[in-house]
């Protein structure tokens, strides 16, 4: 068994190696759809809700995996690759104030208006109320493990080391996305 794994591993390595971004966008879309189907059964959906993982699948391919991509590398770029502490301080800063605020938002958006299928109205009302909750856990969370992406993971698995910490970080986002009072619109 464990040579399965090893040789699984080596596969996906040199796919990560050859075809970066495709790589990244398939593994961001798999590890959404693992989140979305523990968040369904967490929230006691008992026939699994095929369009709605379908829509998260589409979200973490398209745009968690390859934001994720680009976001590394134009960091690592703009700091030269350095590791010192206080370049990763920055990076985790940079990470912090504008990619975290604008995932969070993105996504609360889109499982609104895309995946619940809920009127503008109510989307906007609920991200005024849970939208400062979410970027404040946001906070007291991802910049530790930004703090251990930047300075112990190689650039080209940083991504794939945040898409494991963030199927976590969806299911949290699922439950505080959901909409369970509000009457399904039309």
């Amino acid at each position: 068994m464990g040579s399965i794994a090893k040789k699984g591993l080596q596969q996906y390595l040199l796919q990560l190696q050859h075809h970066p971004l495709r790589t990244k966008a398939i593994t961001a879309g798999v590890l959404s759809a693992i989140s979305d189907i523990v968040s369904q059964k967490l929230t006691g959906i008992q026939k699994l809700q095929i369009r709605r993982l379908l829509l998260k699948v589409l979200l973490g391919a398209v745009y968690l995996g390859p934001f994720g991509h680009f976001l590394h590398t134009i960091l690592d770029k703009i700091f030269k690759g350095k590791k010192d502490s206080k370049t990763v301080a920055k990076k985790v800063l940079v990470e912090q104030l504008t990619a975290s605020p604008w995932n969070n938002l993105v996504f609360m958006l889109y499982y609104g208006l895309v995946v619940e299928g809920r009127p503008w109205m109510q989307v906007k009302s609920k991200i005024k109320t849970d939208y400062p909750k979410v970027q404040y856990t946001s906070w007291t969370f991802w910049p530790v493990l930004g703090w251990i992406n930047h300075q112990y993971v190689p650039l080209h698995l940083r991504v794939i080391f945040h898409s494991l910490v963030a199927f976590g970080w969806g299911i949290f986002l699922n439950l505080q996305a959901r909409s369970v009072a509000l009457p399904k619109a039309k």
